[in-house]
């Protein structure tokens, strides 16, 4: 007997945003030492990541996009 009950993880969208929100988060911690630039690129690209997640139903494609524009706009914004 599986301990997911016959479900994969991967079929589990809501599983894998609240995996990536925690991961946001706990990476956030770090970042006392960081420039305002530094920390609007590691905020811009994680809410990015979540965004192209949700957007593209959990692709690695859409996560690693939507992470790259955030960054972006992150780094953008702080200038």
């Amino acid at each position: 007997m599986s301990i997911f009950n016959n479900r994969s993880i991967n079929s589990s969208p809501r599983l894998f945003l609240g995996v990536a929100t925690i991961a946001v988060l706990l990476g956030l911690g770090g970042c006392a030492g960081m420039s305002n630039q530094d920390k609007n690129t590691a905020a811009g690209a994680g809410i990015g990541a979540v965004g192209g997640a949700v957007l593209t139903g959990g692709s690695a494609i859409g996560t690693v996009g939507g992470a790259a524009v955030g960054g972006l706009i992150g780094r953008e914004v702080s200038k």
